[in-house]
Formats: structure tokens, sequence, C-alpha cells
């Protein structure tokens, strides 16, 4: 066997569970993508991945893979990248590994990610955000359960994964009524609750009666509900609602839309940014400065508060023929 494979295998049982102890998503992400890497090659050059050693993945060899990734599986920038992150990790590790590779490790490691436009991130209308709230049917197990989960999202801004790891326990409804959630590296936070999501959540924890440990919002075997199932039920509702809020009906809504919109709420009450930062989960305040750009009415405060300049209105003489000649060349 190669030295990549016992590599390989050593990066994710050492460096990732051991060491770094990523969360079960990061180990997921890393696996698809040296699956896709390893299978890429194997078509490639008709060799079982077993026997691949660190000369098959040279920096040609990866540059070729991230080109396949977007001009072939058709991925995102943002997932290309992703994608060169994962390979880098294991990279760094195998250059503590391996020494004898330097030169090609670092060659690989050269490889840098690739800029993208960033545009303004997308979120609901107060009254798009009451639109979708009104659809799921109350008087139905499943559309209580829908309409809680949607008001949590609206409210508190939690990741898709972060609303589906919710147990009741989580749900502190007396005094200082929050709820607690285990966020991006494994950071615990709580979240507020305002008065309307304490009475919507009252009624479904009375509906829905289960043990402390059992998670928030089940799906009808009771287990959590899958992040697929989140996206679709929140489109479903977001489709139905357009029938009713015409400003719905050409765009597509999903978890991360309700958590922007909910940092976008928080920005129009005036809460500061530093505030939502610590709202949202963010590592940074940098994360968070994408919610100061999409605000509109920061700018036209930023405008009415500017001085025009005074410039009285004239229309443009040439004082000679010459002179009208040059301007025009």
């Amino acid at each position: 066997m190669s030295p990549l494979a016992p590599t390989l295998q050593k990066f994710f049982t050492d460096r990732l569970l051991t060491q770094r102890q990523v969360s079960p998503a990061t180990v997921a992400a890393y696996r698809d993508t040296f699956r896709l890497l390893l299978g890429f090659i194997a078509d490639r050059k008709k060799l079982a991945p077993a026997s691949f050693d660190f000369t098959d993945l040279d920096a040609p060899t990866i540059g070729a893979f991230l080109t396949h990734l977007e001009n072939e599986r058709g991925n995102s920038i943002r997932t290309r990248n992703a994608r060169l992150a994962a390979i880098h990790s294991l990279f760094r590790f195998a250059a503590l590994e391996h020494p004898e590779n330097a030169e090609l490790i670092s060659r690989v490691l050269s490889i840098p990610q690739k800029r993208f436009d960033r545009a303004i991130v997308a979120f609901l209308t107060k009254e798009e955000a009451e639109a979708i709230l009104a659809v799921p049917d109350r008087d139905t197990w499943i559309g209580r359960r829908d309409h809680a989960l949607l008001t949590v999202a609206v409210q508190t801004g939690l990741r898709v994964a972060e609303l589906t790891g919710l147990r009741r326990e989580d749900v502190v409804l007396t005094t200082g009524p929050h709820v607690r959630c285990r966020g991006k590296g494994r950071k615990q936070r709580s979240t507020p609750l305002t008065a309307g999501a304490v009475t919507t959540l009252r009624e479904w924890l009375k509906a829905h009666d289960a043990q402390p440990d059992s998670p928030l919002f089940p799906s009808r075997h009771g287990t959590p509900l899958s992040t697929d199932a989140v996206e679709w039920l929140v489109n479903k509702h977001a489709t139905a609602a357009a029938s009713h809020c015409q400003s719905l009906a050409t765009r597509r809504i999903t978890p991360h839309v309700l958590r922007h919109s909910a940092a976008m709420f928080l920005r129009e009450a005036g809460v500061d940014i530093s505030v939502i930062a610590l709202w949202l989960g963010h590592e940074s305040i940098a994360s968070t400065q994408i919610y100061m750009h999409a605000d509109l009415a920061v700018k036209q405060r930023a405008l009415d508060r500017s001085t025009p300049p005074e410039v009285t209105p004239n229309r443009y003489r040439p004082s000679d023929s010459l002179l009208a000649y040059l301007d025009t060349l």
C-alpha cells in the first residue's frame, strides 16, 4: 500500500477526530471531497485509489480536479473553494508526516482560493415573513410543528443545523425566555425569545408531549428533522404564501434566508452590529458586515446627513469653435 492511503486514514482518525474533534458535518464534507478527488484521478489514470501515491495528487492534477468541479459538475466557486480547503488541510498534515514530499506538497498548498462576486444577502420583509408564518394549518400536528419551527427560525436566526439539533430541554420559557444551541466550532450560545415566540412554543410543547431530551421539532417518527426536510418545508410554505404575497412568487426562500431576515429585523430595530454578531454566533464581526451593506436605511440616513455641493446648474457653451472641435476628439 502506498503512503497516501495510511496518511489519509490517519488524517481523519488522528487530526480531525482526535486532535481537532470536528463535527460530523465537517467529517462528511471532507469525506465527500476526497471521494470525489480519488474518483476523478482513478478515472483519469485507470488506477485503484488504494494504490495512489502522493505523485498522483500533484498540483496540476489538483488544479484539473478543481476545474472539473466547476465546468463539469457545475459547482459554485464557494463549493470549489471549500473542496480546496479540505485538500489543503490534508496536505498540511502530510507535510509533517512525509517531509520527503515537501516540494510537491508546497506546490499544492500554493494553489489559491478563487475570488468570486459577493451578492447582497437575500432577506424577507416583515410582510413576507408574516405571510409565510400564516400558511401552516395549526389545526394539525404537522402544521403546529411547522409554524413553531418557522417562528423560531425567523425570530432567532438559528442555522438550520442548530434548529434541527434543538431539544425540548434547550427551551426556557420562564423568566428570561431563550433557547440554547450549539453552533459552529462547538460554541454554545443562548438566544432570547420574543413574547410571540414564547406563546407559539408553549402551544407547541403542550400539543406535543415528549421527554426533555427529545427533539424540539421531530419528524413523524420522533427523530430529528433532516436539513433537507427543513429546506423542503420552508420552500413549501413560501410557495403557498406567494398566492397572498406576490413578492414571494419570484423568490427562492431557504432556511438561510430566514436567518438573514432575523438579522435584518434586528438592524431595522437599531441593534448594534456587534450585538447581531453575538446573536447569530458569528466568529468575527466581519461576517456580520454583510447586513450593513444590505441595509439601505443606513445608507439613506447617511445621505440625508450629507451636504450636497452648492452648484448652480448651467449648460456648457464652448467659447470658441476651435475649442469646440478639440472637445469632440
